[in-house]
C-alpha cells in the first residue's frame, strides 16, 4: 500500500511512495506530529539521480524489518534537495559541523523542535537498524544531553557566515588581484589532464569562464592555455558522452575517464557557455561539435514538448552505473559490423573492455583533435539509433526554475557564439515554459505536471533575472529588461538582510527554518549572491542605477579577501571582481540595422560589453535621444563618456580596443 509520498510532486520522493517506510513530506503535519508524541525526527535528504540514495532505499527503506524500528520510534520525512535546497542547506551544514562526511543521502536526527542531533550518509542495512536502535536508546536515556548539544548546534547554524569572512568594506579594486587570482589558480591546477588536481573531478565551469576573462583584459596566454586545455580535455573524455552528447556530473578518477554518469541540467547549462565563450577566442572544431552535440541531446533527452528543460538523469539503469552508456565489444560488432574497428581505435575500446564487467567508456583519442571524419559521424549516429534501445536510465522530469533559467543563459550563448537562430528559439520556448507554468505573483521553485507551491529561492531569481538581462541584450526587446527591473526590486525587497548588505537564499515570506542561511560560496553551481551581484552591476549599467552599481561593489569588497586567496570556491565573485576592475562597455546600436549590427558585434568575444540597442525611439537612459532620422549609429560608451558614434561594427570594435 502507497505511503503519503504518493501525493507528492518530486520524481524523487514519489520513487519512495511504495516503500513500507511511514514518510512525511516535509511540512507542519510531520512537525506537529513528532511535537505532540515526542518523537525524534529522521530527515532523509537525497535526489532522483542519486545513484547511493537508490542503494540504500533498496537495502533499508523497502526492508520491512528496518522500516518497522523506523516508523516506531521517529517521525520520518523524505526531502528531495533540488525541490527543496534551503532544508538541505541547513541539515548538511550541522552534519559537517558534526565533523561527518557530507555527501547524499543525507540522513539527520532531530529533536522534535527540529534541532539536528546526529547524522551522517549513506549507511549499509545492517549499520543503518543498528543506529536506529541506538539513536532511539540513546534519545530516550541522555534527552537532557542531547537537548543541550542540539540547542548549541542550533546557534552555530544561526550565526551569519558573514560574521566569519568579512573582513573589511575598502573598496580598492585593482589588476593586482585577478594576477594573484590566476597563479592560485596555476599552482593547483593539473597541467597534464586539466582541471583542478584532485580526484574525484568536477568541472566548476566558472573557473574557466573566468580565465577567459582574464585572458581578454590582459593577455595572459597562460589563462586562455588553462581554460582551452580543460575544455578539451572534458571533450576528448569518458565524463562526455561521446555517443550522444552532454556531460556526466563528475569523473571519479583524476583524468576525465571514468564518470559518475548521472546527467545534470545545471552543469551542461553552464558548459554551453563555457564551449560557446572558448570557440569565440579560439575556434576549435571540437568545441563547436561539444556545443551542437550537447544542445541535441537537451533537446532530444530533457526537453518538455513546451519548452521547459527537464532536471537530470539517472547514472544507473538495469541496476548497473553506466551501462547504458557504455559498451561491449559484441555489442559495437553487432551495430557497426566490420566497421567496429574503426569506432574501437577512435574511442580506445578494447576486446577485454576498458571498465567494469568488460565494458568499454568510449573516450577520444587525445592525440587526435582534429574534426570527427563524416565516417565517424555516421556511425556514431547508429550507435545513438541503437542505444535508443536500451533500457533508459531514469528520469527525474521536475522542471527547476533555476536550472531553466541558466540553461537559457546557455543557450543565448550558443547563438552570440554561432548566430544559429535554434538556440535563440530553445531559449525563447524555455522563458515561455517559465512565465506560464511558474512565474506568477512570485516565482515559483519547480513543476512537475503542476506546480508545487514552494517559492523559488535567490538561487531561482537571480538566475532568471541574468537570463532576462542577456535576453534583453540578444533582441533588444525591452520587455525583458522591464522584467529583470521587476524581479530585481522584488529581490531587494523579499531576500536582502540590509544590516549586511547580502541576500538570504530564502523569501523573507518562506516557511521559518531553525536557520535562515545566505549561500557566499561558489561551487558546482555558483553561489545566489555571487550571482545577483552581478545582476546589480549589470542593471546598474544598463538602467543607469549607481546604487545597484553600488552595493555590487560593496558586496565584492566585503568578500575581497577570500575571492583573492579562495578562487577555485569564489570562481563567480571573481568574475565580478574582473568586471569591476574593468569597468564594463555600453556598446549602444540605434537605428533601422540595430539587430543585425548587434548579430555582427556578438561574434566577437566582448566580455567586459553589454549591449542596448532600438530601431525606434526609446526612453532607456543608454537610448535617449540617439535615434538617427536615418541609418543606424553605434555608441561606445564607458563611465558616462561616449566615443564619437560611429556606423560600423569594425569601427566600434577599434574603440573598444583604445578602451
Amino acid at each position: 500500500m502507497p505511503n503519503r509520498l504518493i501525493h507528492a510532486s518530486s520524481p524523487y520522493l514519489l520513487q519512495h511512495a511504495n516503500n513500507p517506510v511511514d514518510w512525511y513530506e516535509w511540512g507542519t503535519e510531520a512537525l506537529a506530529k513528532a511535537s505532540t508524541e515526542d518523537k525524534p525526527i529522521l530527515v532523509s535528504i537525497g535526489y532522483s539521480s542519486c545513484h547511493w540514495c537508490h542503494v540504500m532505499e533498496r537495502e533499508s527503506f523497502e526492508n520491512e524489518t528496518i522500516a518497522g524500528l523506523m516508523n516506531r520510534h521517529f517521525v520520518c520525512i523524505k526531502v528531495d534537495r533540488e525541490e527543496r535546497p534551503d532544508i538541505d542547506q541547513v541539515y548538511m551544514e550541522a552534519v559537517q559541523a558534526m565533523q561527518q562526511n557530507g555527501g547524499w543521502p543525507l540522513n539527520v536526527f532531530l529533536t522534535p523542535d527540529q534541532k539536528p542531533f546526529y547524522g551522517g550518509t549513506y549507511f549499509p542495512a545492517q549499520s543503518w537498524a543498528q543506529l536506529l536502535r541506538q539513536i532511539h536508546q540513546t534519545f530516550q536515556a541522555k534527552r537532557k544531553e542531547i537537548e543541550e548539544s542540539a540547542g548549541d548546534l542550533a546557534q552555530h547554524l544561526q550565526t551569519s557566515d558573514l560574521k566569519r569572512f568579512v573582513r573589511s568594506n575598502e573598496k580598492v579594486f585593482k589588476q593586482e588581484q585577478t594576477d594573484t587570482m590566476l597563479k592560485i589558480l596555476a599552482s593547483r591546477y593539473d597541467h597534464t589532464w586539466g582541471g583542478i588536481e584532485k580526484a574525484p573531478k568536477f568541472v566548476m565551469p566558472s573557473i574557466w569562464l573566468f580565465l577567459l576573462r582574464h585572458y581578454a583584459a590582459t593577455k595572459n596566454e597562460d589563462a586562455l592555455r588553462m581554460a582551452t586545455h580543460t575544455a578539451l580535455q572534458l571533450a576528448l573524455g569518458g565524463i562526455y558522452d561521446q555517443v550522444g552528447g552532454g556531460f556526466s556530473r563528475y569523473s571519479v578518477d583524476g583524468e576525465w575517464f571514468a564518470p559518475h554518469f548521472e546527467k545534470m541540467l545545471y552543469d551542461n547549462a553552464q558548459l554551453l557557455s563555457l564551449y560557446a565563450e572558448a570557440y569565440c577566442l579560439t575556434p576549435n572544431p571540437i568545441f563547436k561539435e561539444t556545443v551542437y552535440e550537447t544542445v541535441g541531446w537537451l533537446e532530444r533527452e530533457m526537453r518538455h514538448p513546451a519548452g521547459g528543460f527537464y532536471s537530470a538523469l539517472d547514472a544507473d539503469s538495469e541496476g548497473l552505473e553506466g551501462k547504458f552508456y557504455t559498451w561491449t565489444e559484441a555489442e559495437l560488432r553487432a551495430v557497426l559490423g566490420a566497421k567496429a574497428e574503426k569506432i574501437m581505435r577512435f574511442y580506445q575500446a578494447t576486446t577485454e573492455g576498458n571498465w567494469e564487467h568488460g565494458r568499454n567508456i568510449l573516450r577520444r583519442d587525445r592525440t587526435t583533435t582534429d574534426v570527427e571524419p563524416d565516417a565517424i559521424k555516421t556511425l556514431k549516429t547508429k550507435l545513438v539509433a541503437a542505444r535508443s534501445n536500451r533500457i533508459r536510465p531514469g528520469l527525474d522530469d521536475k522542471i527547476l526554475t533555476g536550472w531553466n533559467a541558466m540553461t537559457i543563459q546557455g543557450l543565448i550563448d550558443c547563438y552570440k557564439a554561432f548566430q544559429d537562430e535554434h538556440f535563440l528559439h530553445l531559449a525563447l520556448g524555455a522563458i515561455s515554459f517559465l512565465e506560464t507554468h511558474l512565474i506568477a505573483d512570485k516565482v515559483y521553485r519547480t513543476w512537475k505536471d503542476r506546480r508545487s507551491d514552494t517559492e523559488g529561492f535567490l538561487e531561482d531569481y537571480a538566475f532568471l533575472i541574468q537570463a532576462y538581462t542577456s535576453l534583453y541584450q540578444v533582441t533588444f526587446n525591452e520587455g525583458w529588461l522591464h522584467k529583470a527591473l521587476v524581479w530585481c526590486e522584488y529581490v531587494l525587497q523579499n531576500f536582502l538582510d540590509a544590516e549586511e548588505g547580502f541576500f538570504y537564499y530564502t523569501s523573507g515570506n518562506a516557511e521559518t527554518l531553525i536557520a535562515r542561511k545566505k549561500e557566499i560560496f561558489d561551487n558546482v553551481i555558483p553561489g545566489s549572491n555571487s550571482v545577483m551581484a552581478r545582476n546589480l552591476f549589470h542593471l546598474g549599467v544598463l538602467l543607469d542605477r549607481e546604487d545597484w552599481k553600488e552595493q555590487a561593489r560593496t558586496m565584492a569588497a566585503k568578500l575581497l579577501h577570500l575571492i583573492t586567496e579562495e578562487p577555485v570556491y569564489m570562481c563567480h565573485w571573481a568574475m565580478l571582481l574582473a568586471e569591476i576592475v574593468h569597468e564594463p562597455v555600453e556598446v549602444v546600436i540605434s537605428g533601422s540595422e540595430a539587430l543585425t549590427l548587434r548579430t555582427e558585434l556578438h561574434r566577437h568575444y566582448l566580455p567586459y560589453t553589454l549591449t542596448a540597442g532600438s530601431t525606434r525611439e526609446s526612453t532607456l537612459s543608454l537610448l535617449e535621444n540617439r535615434l538617427p532620422k536615418s541609418g543606424t549609429l553605434i555608441y561606445v560608451c564607458q563611465n558616462k563618456t561616449c566615443q564619437l558614434p560611429v556606423s560600423t561594427i569594425k569601427a566600434a570594435l577599434e574603440q573598444l580596443k583604445r578602451l
